[in-house]
């Protein structure tokens, strides 16, 4: 009886040691320059220009105009990339920046100024 109470004491110090000495993983610094949502809006808003440009709701003035807010806002996120962090009121400012392009873009595809759609010809 003495050595099975052993045993069972035995094991569960052992497991009790092996389960303390688990490390939770460490975690993972975060890069104070990194911009992923405004990476990702980037990409979607110049997404919407091409498509704009291909079906005709973009004349080649408005495209111009477009690309060069999106243009504007890279450089005014390499510009707050530029001290190594990106700080709260940078972010905000982008934010905002990148909302008032986006809001370009739906006002400037949805006028009544129109162009060929990319790929028509005129026969």
């Amino acid at each position: 009886m003495k050595i099975q109470v052993l045993i069972a004491s035995l094991a569960l110090t052992i497991g009790a040691t092996a389960f303390a000495q688990t490390t939770a993983p460490a975690p993972v610094a975060k890069d104070p320059t990194a911009t992923p949502n405004l990476d990702k809006r980037e990409a979607k808003q110049q997404k919407r220009i091409d498509q704009g440009v291909a079906s005709g709701q973009l004349t080649a003035k408005e495209t111009n105009r477009l690309d060069k807010r999106e243009a504007k806002l890279a450089a005014d996120e390499a510009a707050a990339k530029a001290d190594g962090k990106v700080t709260p009121a940078e972010r905000r400012k982008l934010q905002r920046e990148a909302n008032r392009d986006s809001k370009a873009i739906y006002q400037k595809k949805h006028n009544k100024q129109t162009a060929a759609p990319a790929g028509a010809t005129g026969n």
